[in-house]
């Protein structure tokens, strides 16, 4: 077939075709954006924490009596907490992971850095209990001793000497290196790694650095203190009730302030992600249905001005297949002017989002197969229209229109 009599048609006619093209070159941007986006969320959400997440739970509690004595409180809490039936382990806390709020500091490889090469870390503040009561794998090293662990005052805090890390943290301070053994720096203080976990996320899933993450063996003596417990698989929420109980019968000068499982933390930290995923698929459904619907509705129009040029060319010996694939090549045409514009369009948004929310650049195969897709749906919104003209019958060229 071809094209330049059908280009001089679009060129008699340009507006639907220019407002079409732009349409889609609109639509090819968004959503080619909004589905990786929403694909980069998804790998977020799903990406695996390395901890028992569905099996722990957070208490915490605050004192309330003058002459509270925290060293003695938090020990007979543990000892409570670990003779539940039930309870695998626990352990103090500062930091709740994937909650959204916690401890980071900043760790260099050598004591002479300069600061501003340092490595941002989560960090974790837990007795010798620590790794089992969050179900990570030790997969180099050794977990802490009892003796290694530091009762201390929140006011006289030092940086411990000690210290297990995630394999995220090791790679990115010592890159190359066996981590096991080696110094890192925080501050001027230096600090042995004795064990290296795999994967440990922090309290910021939606930092990038979310799986560099450290625990120091300390326990920091507070009015307020966060108890971190798991529990056997399926036992987690009876045991909730029981451990508050148990600890508000305990009478160790403080009470229970809140009881909540790391599921809820990590789900109400996610819940923005899941609103927008299901935002922008409901857009990204929204502006592909309109775009078709533009399209059906300019084949429409066009089928109808030319209603007795079709009855025409049908007289003159134009088989049904013809006039089908006329339409279906002028839209393909139609179509492909918008997506050359909508890959710059495309381009352009994706550079305005990353420098403004700081999200990762597109993958370069979005647009490509964004492309594809809206030549597909093109084809299919005109193929409607291109077989009602199809239809039209050959006698249609000699009446009055």
């Amino acid at each position: 077939m071809e094209i330049r009599p059908i280009l001089s048609a679009m060129l008699r006619n340009k507006t639907g075709a220019i407002l079409i093209a732009l349409q889609i070159a609109l639509t090819l941007a968004i959503v080619c954006n909004a589905v990786f986006i929403i694909h980069d969320r998804l790998v977020s959400l799903g990406r695996p924490s390395g901890m028992d997440v569905d099996n722990i739970f957070v208490m915490s509690v605050s004192a309330y009596k003058p002459d509270y004595n925290a060293d003695s409180a938090i020990r007979s809490n543990l000892d409570t907490l670990r003779a539940i039936p039930g309870v695998v382990d626990a352990t103090d806390t500062e930091s709740i992971p994937l909650s959204g709020g916690g401890w980071s500091d900043g760790a260099t490889a050598e004591a002479d850095d300069h600061p501003k090469s340092s490595v941002t870390m989560g960090v974790y503040h837990m007795d010798e209990h620590g790794v089992n009561t969050l179900g990570v794998r030790l997969v180099e090293g050794r977990n802490f001793t009892h003796d290694e662990v530091t009762y201390i005052d929140q006011d006289k805090y030092n940086t411990p000497k000690l210290a297990i890390v995630s394999r995220a943290f090791a790679d990115k301070v010592f890159p190359g290196q066996d981590a096991l053994g080696k110094n890192f720096y925080e501050g001027l203080d230096p600090v042995i790694i004795i064990g290296v976990v795999d994967t440990m996320e922090g309290s910021w899933p939606h930092w990038s650095g979310f799986e560099r993450s450290i625990i120091f063996p300390t326990v920091i003596e507070s009015p307020n203190v966060r108890y971190m417990v798991r529990t056997m698989p399926g036992q987690r929420d009876q045991v909730m009730k029981e451990a508050e109980k148990r600890l508000g019968d305990a009478h160790t000068g403080n009470f229970v302030r809140r009881v909540r499982s790391l599921a809820e933390y990590r789900d109400n930290t996610n819940s923005g992600d899941h609103a927008m995923t299901v935002m922008l698929s409901l857009v990204t459904v929204l502006i592909l249905a309109i775009t078709a619907l533009g399209i059906v509705g300019l084949a429409s129009f066009s089928v109808r001005q030319r209603t007795k040029q079709i009855g025409t060319r049908r007289a003159l010996g134009a088989r049904r297949i013809d006039i089908v694939r006329y339409f279906m090549t002028e839209n393909w045409l139609i179509t492909t002017i918008g997506v050359v514009l909508g890959s710059g369009f495309a381009v352009a948004l994706n550079y305005w989002l990353v420098n403004l929310y700081d999200l990762p650049a597109i993958s370069w195969y979005y647009i490509p197969v964004g492309i594809v897709c809206l030549w597909v749906l093109g084809l299919l919104a005109v193929l409607g229209p291109a077989l009602k003209a199809a239809a039209i019958p050959p006698a249609i060229a000699t009446r009055n229109v």
